[in-house]
C-alpha cells in the first residue's frame, strides 16, 4: 500500500471525533474496532483472510496504546492474549480457520478457566478455499469450546459487533469466538467509527488463582460445571442481542433465517426479485436465540435456513423446531436444497431458493470469450525459483528419480507444478518435515523436505528434533526469504526488527538445526546455482540427516530496497548468441521470460533483474545479458 494512503489511513482510524465516515474493508474495521474496544494486547500468526487485521495494527498499535505481536505460531499467540487477559488487559488473537487446528488446545482450557478483561479469538473462515488447504467450518469450534460466537456480515458489523464482543467476553468471563468468512473479511464499505474506549490499563497485574488457572483434573471438574452454567445464561444474553435482528417482514408465507455473507447474497436475491419474504439476520450465532427463533418459525408458513459451509445452524434450528413442536416446513441444506461446499453467490442462492418458491430465475447469458488457464507462478525474481531449478537438476545428476518431495505451506507450494513438480505431499504447516519423518522410516527413497522460513520457525522444529533422534536419512531444504511472504511481507523470528521499526535479535535457523544435533548444515545463496546444486548433490549422497539453508530475500522486498535506490537492472536476450535450447523458457521459467515470433524474449516491464537466467546453468550460450 502506498506510504501516503496508510498515513491517511492510520489518522482515520485512530480518529476520536466520531464524525468521519471510512472506507474500510473489515478486516481494517475489525483492526479499529479493536481500538474503540480498548484492547492492550493483541496477538496473531498471519493467515489469509485475517492478514490485513495484522497488518493495520502494525501501523497503529502503538499509536493507540496497544501492544501488537506476530508471534511464533498460533498457540503461542492465544497463550499469550489469554495471559494478558487474565493480568487485566483486554486482549485479542486472529487467525485463519486452520490455525485455529494449532491453537485448539489452548482455546478448550482457556474456555474452563474463563477470562477476566475481555479476550476475543478471531477466526476467518475460507469457504472455497481461496487461499486454504481445507475449508472447515469453525463454527463448530464454538460448541466444542461452549464459547459463545459472533458473526458479522460487512465492515460496519465488523467493528460494531467486536466491541460488544469484548464487553460479552468480561459480562461472562468467556473467550467470544468472532468468526469472519473470506467475503466478509475483504468486503470493503462504510464504516461510521464510534468513541474509543478510555481508561484501559497500560501495564496489567495477575493476581494468583491456583483453582481458576491452573487445568488439574480436580479443578477441571468444577470449572466444566461452570461453564455450563454460563452457558445456559448466554441463551438468555442471545435472545436479547441486537446482533440477532429481523431485517423485513413478508405476509407470513416464507421466512428465511441467514447469517455471515450468506445473508448479503440472501438479501441481493430479495432485491432483484422483488420476494415476498420476512428475514431473521442471525449475528450472535452460538448460542442462538432460542426465543426469538421459535417466535419467527411460528410466524412463517415455510422457513429457509441459509448458510454457508455445513448445516450448523440448520441442526440446532430443526431441533428447536422439533422440542417446540412446531409445524412449519423448514429447507436448507439436510433436504437437499442448498450445497455443503464452497461459498455462496446471490446466483446459487438465487437458484436454490427458486426449487423453493417457484419464481424464474434470469440466467447470466453465457460468456463466449473463454479465458486461458492462469495456474499460480513464483514472483520473477523468487530466489524459490532458482532453489527448485537447481534442487530438480542435482536429482537429475544423482539419477535419484524416485526421490520424494514433501512440501509445505507458504508461496514454495507452488513448486508443484510443472516445470518443477517438486511437491508429492502438503498438508499442513511443519507437514513437510513430519512426514519426511514417515517417508524416512517406510522407505528407502530419498526425501526431500521444502519449508519455508517463517513455516519452520511455527512448526518445523519438533520434527527436525523428531528426525535427529532417531537418525533419519532426508534432505531438509529451508526456502528462507526473509518474511512471511505468502500472506503479505510479515515478519518473522529470523528478522531484527518489529513491525515498529524495534530493533530484536533475528533467530539465527541454521543455530537451531546445529544446536539439535544435525551435522551437515549447509548455507547457499539460491541465486548461486552452482554453489546450490553443490550443496545438493553432497547432500543427496549421504545416507543421513542434511539441512540446506537457501537464503536470499523475498524479490518483492528486493524491488522495494532497489526501487528506493533507483537502481533498476534488467536482462535482455542477445538473438546471435542464442542457441534457442529452451532451458530457460521450458526449465527455469521465470514469467519475464517467453517466446515471440520464434526468438526467446525477456519483458523488462516484468524482469526483476536477479540475473539468475543469465547463468551459464540456465543459459550454455551465455546469450542473456544485462540490458543497457
Amino acid at each position: 500500500m502506498d506510504d501516503d494512503i496508510m498515513v491517511k489511513l492510520d489518522t482515520n482510524l485512530l480518529n476520536n471525533s466520531g464524525n468521519e465516515i471510512l472506507f474500510l474493508l473489515s478486516n481494517e474495521a475489525i483492526a479499529r474496532g479493536a481500538v474503540e474496544a480498548g484492547v492492550r494486547i493483541a496477538t496473531t500468526y498471519p493467515g489469509t483472510p485475517s492478514s490485513e487485521v495484522g497488518d493495520t495494527l502494525s501501523h497503529i498499535a502503538d499509536k493507540s496504546g496497544m501492544k501488537f505481536q506476530f508471534s511464533i505460531n498460533e498457540k503461542v499467540a492465544i497463550e499469550t492474549a489469554f495471559a494478558a487477559s487474565i493480568s487485566g488487559q483486554r486482549s485479542m488473537v486472529f487467525m485463519k480457520h486452520v490455525g485455529l487446528n494449532v491453537a485448539s488446545d489452548p482455546f478448550m482450557s482457556i474456555a474452563y478457566t474463563g477470562v477476566r478483561a475481555g479476550m476475543v479469538v478471531m477466526s476467518a473462515d475460507d469457504p472455497s478455499m481461496y487461499s486454504s488447504q481445507s475449508e472447515q467450518d469453525n463454527r463448530h469450534y464454538a460448541d466444542l469450546a461452549h464459547v459463545p460466537m459472533i458473526e458479522p456480515s460487512n465492515p460496519q458489523e465488523a467493528k460494531d459487533f467486536l466491541v460488544l464482543a469484548f464487553d460479552l467476553s468480561e459480562k461472562f468471563k468467556l473467550p467470544v469466538l468472532f468468526r469472519t468468512t473470506t467475503r466478509v473479511s475483504h468486503m470493503r464499505g462504510a464504516v461510521t467509527p464510534g468513541k474509543i474506549r478510555e481508561g484501559q490499563p497500560d501495564t496489567g497485574v495477575f493476581i494468583r488463582d491456583i483453582h481458576e488457572f491452573v487445568c488439574l483434573p480436580s479443578n477441571s471438574y468444577t470449572l466444566k460445571e461452570k461453564l455450563i452454567e454460563k452457558e445456559h445464561e448466554l441463551k438468555k444474553e442471545s435472545d436479547i442481542s441486537p446482533m440477532n435482528r429481523i431485517i423485513r417482514k413478508g405476509t407470513g408465507e416464507y421466512g428465511i433465517i441467514a447469517s455471515g455473507a450468506a445473508y448479503n447474497s440472501v438479501m441481493d436475491v430479495i432485491s432483484e426479485y422483488d420476494l415476498d419474504i420476512s428475514v431473521l439476520k442471525l449475528g450472535f450465532t452460538n448460542p442462538l436465540p432460542e426465543s426469538a427463533i421459535v417466535k419467527f418459525i411460528s410466524d412463517n408458513k415455510k422457513v429457509i435456513i441459509i448458510e454457508e459451509l455445513d448445516p450448523y445452524l440448520e441442526y440446532k434450528i430443526r431441533t428447536i423446531a422439533q422440542m417446540n413442536k412446531l409445524d412449519s416446513t423448514i429447507f436448507g441444506k439436510l433436504d437437499g436444497y442448498f450445497s455443503e461446499s464452497h461459498e455462496f453467490t446471490p446466483d446459487t442462492v438465487a437458484h436454490s431458493l427458486s426449487r423453493i418458491m417457484g419464481f424464474a430465475v434470469q440466467d447470466v447469458p453465457e460468456n463466449k470469450l473463454v479465458l486461458p488457464a492462469r495456474p499460480p507462478v513464483l514472483c520473477p525474481g523468487c530466489p524459490h525459483r532458482a532453489t527448485y531449478y537447481a534442487v530438480k537438476r542435482a536429482v537429475k545428476m544423482m539419477n535419484k528419480t524416485d526421490t520424494i518431495y514433501a512440501s509445505d505451506i507458504g508461496c514454495y507450494s507452488l513448486g508443484l507444478y510443472d516445470p518443477y513438480e517438486e511437491a508429492d505431499t502438503m498438508i499442513s504447516m511443519g507437514s513437510s518435515i513430519g512426514m519426511a519423518n514417515g517417508f524416512a522410516m517406510s522407505t528407502k527413497q530419498k526425501v526431500i523436505a521444502f519449508i519455508g522460513d517463517s513455516t519452520f520457525f511455527h512448526s518445523g522444529i519438533p520434527p527436525l528434533i523428531n528426525a535427529v533422534h532417531n537418525k533419519l536419512n532426508m534432505l531438509v531444504m529451508v526456502l528462507d526469504n526473509g518474511t512471511t511472504a505468502m500472506t503479505g511481507q510479515q515478519p518473522n523470528a529470523g528478522e531484527n526488527f518489529s513491525p515498529a521499526g524495534d530493533e530484536l535479535p533475528p533467530v539465527s535457523i541454521e543455530n537451531i538445526a546445529r544446536s539439535i544435533g544435525v551435522a551437515d548444515v549447509q548455507i547457499v545463496d539460491p541465486y548461486d546455482i552452482k554453489e546450490t546444486l553443490k550443496a545438493v548433490t553432497k547432500a543427496l549422497r549421504e545416507n543421513t540427516l542434511s539441512v540446506i539453508v537457501a537464503r536470499r530475500e523475498c524479490a518483492i522486498l528486493r524491488d522495494k530496497a532497489m526501487q528506493k535506490t533507483h537502481r533498476v537492472i534488467t536482462y535482455t536476450v542477445n538473438q546471435d548468441k542464442c542457441g534457442k535450447c529452451m532451458n530457460c523458457v521450458e526449465n527455469f521459467a521465470c514469467p519475464a521470460i517467453s517466446i515471440e515470433g520464434g526468438n526467446i524474449k525477456i519483458d523488462s516491464n516484468i524482469c526483476d533483474g536477479c540475473g539468475v537466467c543469465a547463468e551459464p546453468y540456465v543459459c550454455p550460450f551465455k546469450a542473456i545479458e544485462v540490458a543497457q
